[in-house]
């Protein structure tokens, strides 16, 4: 039997975990990780909890002892607010006060989930076997592949954790669905077996995500002009506050027909927004990445496929590798693909890594006369 570290957070998926490898006989230690202070970041506007008399991360945390007794193992609490602040959430307002879109939930993953933690691990646990989680997902050897229940496969936010730190991580969740795991936690008396699922920005939770970036980003109204004749056609609060193929929140009453954001020019504080009727200028067909983490070098050129948003579907694509950056050619052309989000490339079930998108390459271009 192997000794086992578990990542608890207080929910379902990662209690089922350590119920399971625990009723197999491996010797399991629990760690939960508080990586969110939400009095200390200054996190008042568009927090739903900021007059709530416990904070979210403490009601989890209680209900990881609970569990913890429920299941039979010793657990540990450590704290990575401070790893999390610098190597996650600077980054995301540092992207978003340059227009782009980043994803922090993967850098969560590589420099907290499985960084931060891994180290803290190493250093107080000794002779440890593994690391479980409970993402959705399979690995074998340290190669990445997707989980069996498809519409929960989280391969998209662990492209960006090397191959070497994967070699010693398992997910117990990735060869089971959803309601199975849910069934598991019922039949067992787990106490989060009907708890919600978190959703949301990684540890941060659900907010109303313009009011919670302006307590980092201050607002800097401006226009927004039409990207086919240049015309001033709306006003806005801060052009970073929107991201390319947006529609909501655009607020352009009296408009003949829906327009997305297509792009911006934040030193004249200028968001560009394209009618339905012309997608053109939101469609691209290629693009750069770079900061490449590529886990398998053995694949197929000729069946790869990429996601530029969690929840797309697959999209097929040609892939030219560069030594720091890669170019990916989708000629069938793809709506809203954004900077600084994240092409991660599959070939198949492999989820190969993925790299941030650098440049795009659109159809038309705006009218900036």
């Amino acid at each position: 039997m192997a000794k086992i570290i578990v990542g608890m957070s207080g929910g379902v998926d990662s209690a089922v975990v350590a119920h399971l490898l625990k009723k197999e006989g491996h010797e399991v230690i629990g760690v939960f990780m508080r990586n969110w202070d939400s009095a200390a970041n200054n996190d008042i506007l568009g927090n739903p909890n900021v007059n709530a008399s416990v904070c979210p991360e403490e009601d989890d945390w209680k209900d990881v002892k609970i569990l913890s007794n429920q299941i039979g193992i010793p657990v540990h609490r450590v704290d990575f607010v401070t790893e999390y602040w610098n190597n996650v959430f600077e980054d995301l307002i540092t992207q978003y006060k340059a227009g782009r879109t980043p994803n922090p939930d993967i850098l969560c993953n590589k420099y907290v989930k499985f960084g931060a933690f891994k180290n803290w691990v190493d250093k107080n646990i000794s002779n440890y076997d593994y690391i479980a989680m409970g993402h959705y997902a399979h690995t074998e050897n340290g190669n990445l592949y997707r989980a069996l229940d498809k519409n929960k496969d989280q391969t998209y936010f662990l492209s960006q954790v090397n191959h070497k730190d994967l070699k010693k991580v398992i997910f117990p969740l990735g060869k089971l669905k959803k309601n199975k795991v849910r069934k598991i936690a019922e039949e067992n008396n787990l106490i989060v077996a009907n708890k919600k699922d978190s959703t949301g920005i990684c540890f941060i939770g659900e907010r109303n995500f313009t009011l919670f970036l302006q307590n980092y980003i201050p607002t800097q109204p401006g226009n927004i002009v039409s990207a086919v004749d240049g015309k001033v056609i709306g006003k806005h609060i801060g052009a970073m506050y929107y991201t390319i193929g947006q529609r909501k929140g655009l607020q352009l009453g009296g408009m003949k027909e829906p327009h997305f954001v297509a792009g911006h020019d934040l030193k004249n504080k200028i968001i560009y927004a394209s009618p339905a009727s012309d997608m053109s200028y939101i469609i691209s067909t290629k693009c750069e990445i770079i900061d490449i983490n590529l886990n398998n070098k053995d694949f197929d050129y000729n069946n790869l496929t990429v996601k530029f948003r969690y929840r797309q579907n697959d999209i097929k694509v040609k892939v030219k590798f560069f030594d720091n950056k890669a170019l990916l050619y989708y000629p069938q052309g793809e709506k809203s693909v954004a900077l600084g989000q994240q092409a991660v490339i599959y070939d198949g079930n492999k989820c190969l890594g993925g790299g941030t998108i650098n440049k795009v390459y659109v159809k038309k271009d705006l009218y900036t006369k």
